[in-house]
């Protein structure tokens, strides 16, 4: 049975990049092949993009492609200029000169680095794209050469048309969102991406100086200690709680939620909607009210602290140790506390939406498996890990995978409870302006808006990517292995 795979089995199974190469090179294949074998149209349609079109009647269509590629092509001259200095980012640096017309020290025409990178990849953008459009073109006008030559119809810009709001209307009410991504996602991440590649931080802020290429220099920054750059340093200990976080913020909400579920919805628990409404209720409250008003109770001068003080429970601790003074409870302020700390606060603040998502499927649970296994039977625990957390994670595994992702990138929880409560005391923390408790999406902030490191900041949002990536990436493809959805039908 394992040896007789289907073709699209076996395709599915290869690798992302293997099929995407093979169907490159595919797209290629054809557009050369129809070049090749086209008549006369088909070969001059490479020069202008309408003539195949003028060729079969299609009139109206072919001016369509014509003003298509006058678009591309006067795109592409304007922003040819940025695509020139890509190469060098601008050499004229910025400065006041005397003008003797207006008797006044004015800016020169200098170059802004930033514009140049951003009109450069854009410029690239499109010509990339061109090239794409280029080759389909070249692909159609086959087709449509090979449909004339048979004799069979051609359809008519009437029928086109009717046809995307059609067969095809899923493509016209993609039109919109695709621009939108590429505008506001795409273009920005090529953009963030070849910041990495350069020197932009602020001792090169445009438009008064100049940012050059650099290389792989700031990725070795970030593996390699050096005497003057602590970011290697910064980075291991950023990472390695960053992902310590993210794993125990993930599972500490997910299995405690499933648990407060699983008492609530018990037949002898009394009071159920009494005990829901409060979870509810605590979700209602907008995140950073809740976030901030628990920063200022557990503050160095917070009620918390106060009332610890009052009971001896401050003294006690300085006693065995457990903190360095007895004035207060670091509760915010030392990495051995703040990180158990805002911990702990997170199971607070997440475990009432994981508790309704599991509740929900609780509720849904075949009432028959339950039965059956008392009947068999099996006590709680079997029934439990044998029927209701198997249910649970194949329903829930991917929302699992995406709290972990989120967590990762969890920028609310680590900087309102810190922000302007911890200070390091780790000074090659500091230097490469991170702290303790920071993750990697917080760091990146503090190095764009505190110490404008755009470099740096654009190397670990790479790194970021990269590590989500890889991890949902991984995750999703055990959890959609095998025909799992049929254990449960």
């Amino acid at each position: 049975m394992g040896k007789n795979t289907s073709p699209q089995r076996r395709t599915r199974q290869q690798p992302v990049l293997l099929r995407f190469f093979a169907a490159l090179s595919r797209f290629l294949a054809g557009a050369w092949h129809a070049f090749r074998d086209g008549d006369a149209s088909v070969k001059l349609s490479a020069l202008i993009w309408g003539a195949s079109c003028f060729r079969r009647r299609q009139f109206f269509k072919g001016v369509l492609l014509c003003l298509e590629q006058l678009v591309f092509i006067a795109l592409i001259v304007i922003l040819s200029p940025d695509l020139i200095k890509l190469g060098s980012l601008g050499e004229v640096q910025a400065q006041r000169v005397y003008d003797p017309v207006t008797r006044r020290n004015v800016w020169n025409d200098y170059d802004n680095s930033f514009l140049i990178l951003l009109f450069g990849v854009i410029c690239l953008f499109l010509l990339a794209l061109m090239i794409i459009q280029w080759l389909r073109n070249l692909r159609h006008a086959r087709q449509t050469e090979l449909m004339a030559r048979k004799g069979r119809h051609i359809p008519t810009f009437a029928e086109d048309a009717a046809n995307y709001f059609g067969r095809k209307f899923h493509r016209t009410l993609l039109t919109l969102p695709t621009l939108g991504v590429v505008c506001f996602t795409i273009i920005p991440l090529l953009v963030m991406i070849a910041i990495a590649f350069t020197n932009y931080d602020r001792n090169h802020l445009v438009p008064t100086n100049l940012f050059t290429w650099v290389g792989l220099t700031n990725f070795r920054s970030l593996v390699s200690m050096t005497s003057s750059s602590s970011f290697a340093y910064a980075f291991r200990n950023v990472l390695a709680w960053t992902l310590i976080w993210a794993v125990l913020a993930s599972l500490s909400c997910y299995i405690i939620g499933i648990l407060m579920a699983m008492l609530i919805s018990h037949r002898d628990t009394r009071g159920k909607r009494f005990w829901r409404t409060c979870f509810t209720v605590a979700m209602a409250v907008p995140q950073f009210v809740s976030l901030l008003l628990v920063r200022n109770l557990f503050a160095d001068v917070g009620i918390v602290n106060t009332l610890c003080k009052s009971c001896g429970i401050t003294d006690w601790l300085h006693n065995i140790g457990a903190i360095p003074t007895a004035n207060v409870i670091p509760f915010l302020t030392h990495p051995a506390w703040a990180k158990p700390m805002i911990l702990l606060i997170n199971i607070w603040v997440g475990v009432p939406y994981q508790m309704l998502i599991a509740t929900g499927i609780l509720m849904n649970i075949p009432g028959e498996l339950l039965e059956a296994a008392r009947i068999d039977g099996a006590n709680a625990w079997q029934s439990f890990r044998n029927i209701t957390m198997p249910y649970i994670l194949f329903i829930t595994g991917p929302s699992l995978v995406n709290s972990i992702v989120s967590n990762i990138n969890n920028f609310n929880v680590i900087w309102l409870l810190s922000r302007d409560v911890y200070t390091t005391s780790d000074q090659l923390m500091a230097a490469a302006g991170a702290t303790e408790v920071d993750l990697l999406v917080t760091w990146l902030y503090r190095l764009t808006q505190d110490q404008s490191n755009y470099k740096m900041a654009s190397v670990i949002g790479i790194l970021v990517f990269i590590v989500c990536a890889a991890l949902t990436l991984t995750a999703f493809s055990r959890l959609t292995r095998g025909d799992r959805e049929g254990a449960f039908q």
